[in-house]
């Protein structure tokens, strides 16, 4: 018999370009976050992927991330969708908005 592994409760996608001092600094908040709330995660360079809507969306505007709940096999809503937080933020709002959402998907 084999067993599905567990999905974490909230998946995180965090949108950022290697020229970008900030998503540096940000992926060290979502190391920390992560030890207090561990999440899905998900890591997308707006300049590289072949989706041009995140490149349109976010080419200026990284470091952002978007925190939607998981329900069996993917993440609901997809990305684009949930909460997001955008440049500067601390370990204590990532960790929040993971708590939110999760809380939200149990719903």
């Amino acid at each position: 018999m084999h067993s599905a592994l567990k999905r974490l409760p909230v998946h995180l996608t965090f949108f950022t370009r290697s020229s970008c001092a900030l998503c540096h600094d940000a992926r060290n908040i979502l190391a920390q976050a992560w030890k207090r709330r561990p999440f899905e995660y998900t890591e997308i360079d707006v300049m590289t992927t072949k989706d041009t809507k995140w490149k349109d969306a976010y080419e200026f505007d990284v470091p952002v991330i978007h925190v939607v709940p998981t329900i069996g096999e993917k993440a609901v809503g997809g990305i684009g969708e949930g909460r997001k937080l955008m440049h500067r933020f601390k370990v204590e709002e990532v960790v929040g908005v993971l708590e939110e959402v999760a809380k939200a998907g149990k719903n």
